[in-house]
């Protein structure tokens, strides 16, 4: 087993303050926050995501989102541990159906790498939470009982930590119920762990095309010459349409150029960028919350001054399982006795008839 291999990867993880101290030089606030917000949620990174970080940069984006700070050990009052409601809308065990025609699938507990931002850090990592095999053909029931679901999401921690031939198990009977629409995978194996999308995984998705996958790149220094061999290869022969929701968060990219970065390189390599998330009020984010106003005017320089298809949707996901609401400028300034009055991108105003 190699560098290449995507289980050597997750066998070879660092876990332990130890070993990550003999990998990296911590900061007095890192190696204190360490073990009590170990108390509170796994650490784990990967050798492969770990390699992406600047290690003489404190700062460095990637090393943000991954070694606990001082910040995640605080709780505010608005800060919840199930932020998005997900258990209050459980039929059955790891099925969160919230939306009329649509459920996620929770069917694995593992990821690649951990992040500090994480809305299921009350889960992730745990392995009574997974689902076990009798507990799939319930959920299984549940969606051919359900004829309104059109679209199931995998999610987890990540679907693929799954073996190959549970994917191909899984994806063939969702694909067998006749009102099912689409299958969405939501990973961030391509960010943390590109070498898991394999040519054996190709070959699986292929089976059941077509298929969406949905990643998590959120700074454009996560997009490796490796990330672009694995995902354009996976794109030409997995016949699988890949899209990219980014959170934003404070201190790593929450500005307009990194996210116009990001985004035309996502392009580049056939990935499309789809959500741009409000971070989630969950226990111990409170230092990567960026104010919705600054979201806003962030957003407003990119709409208009990029290309429309780089340009995610601004969307926050309302605590208490409200589901997500748009974010976006007032670009519609009022209604006229003529038509309505409008601001463009730029600022200048143009009227228009009803």
């Amino acid at each position: 087993m190699t560098w290449s291999d995507w289980k050597w990867q997750l066998q070879n993880r660092i876990t332990t303050l130890g070993d990550l101290e003999e990998k990296l030089t911590l900061t007095e606030e890192e190696r204190e926050s360490f073990t009590p917000a170990l108390a509170e949620f796994s650490f784990a990174v990967t050798p492969y995501y770990l390699e992406r970080i600047d290690k003489k940069n404190p700062n460095c984006p990637i090393r943000k989102q991954i070694i606990p700070r001082s910040g995640e050990l605080r709780k505010k009052p608005n800060e919840v541990e199930d932020p998005l409601a997900e258990e209050r809308y459980m039929p059955v065990k790891g099925v969160t159906h919230r939306y009329p025609d649509r459920a996620i699938w929770y069917i694995s507990h593992v990821c690649a790498v951990y992040c500090r931002f994480c809305t299921r850090k009350r889960k992730v990592s745990d392995p009574e939470e997974t689902p076990n095999r009798s507990e799939w053909e319930k959920a299984l029931s549940y969606f051919k009982t359900h004829t309104e679901v059109r679209e199931v999401i995998l999610s987890g921690g990540d679907p693929l930590t799954l073996s190959d031939s549970s994917l191909d198990y899984l994806l063939g009977e969702l694909k067998s119920i006749p009102h099912i629409n689409q299958v969405r995978i939501h990973t961030r194996h391509p960010v943390t762990m590109p070498m898991r999308l394999t040519e054996s995984l190709n070959e699986v998705f292929a089976k059941h095309f077509p298929l969406y996958m949905v990643t998590h790149f959120n700074h454009p220094n996560e997009i490796s010459e490796e990330t672009k061999m694995y995902v354009m290869r996976m794109i030409k022969t997995g016949f699988v349409s890949i899209f990219n929701q980014s959170v934003l968060l404070s201190g790593i990219n929450d500005d307009e150029k990194i996210l116009s970065e990001l985004n035309y390189k996502l392009i580049s390599i056939g990935i499309k960028p789809y959500y741009l998330h409000q971070c989630d009020e969950v226990f111990g984010s409170s230092d990567f919350v960026v104010p919705i106003e600054r979201g806003i005017e962030i957003y407003r320089k990119l709409r208009g001054y990029h290309s429309g298809i780089t340009i995610p949707n601004y969307v926050k996901d309302l605590t208490g399982g409200g589901g997500k609401v748009l974010l976006s400028p007032n670009y519609l300034q009022k209604k006229t006795p003529s038509g309505y009055l409008f601001q463009n991108y730029l600022g200048d105003e143009y009227e228009v008839g009803h």
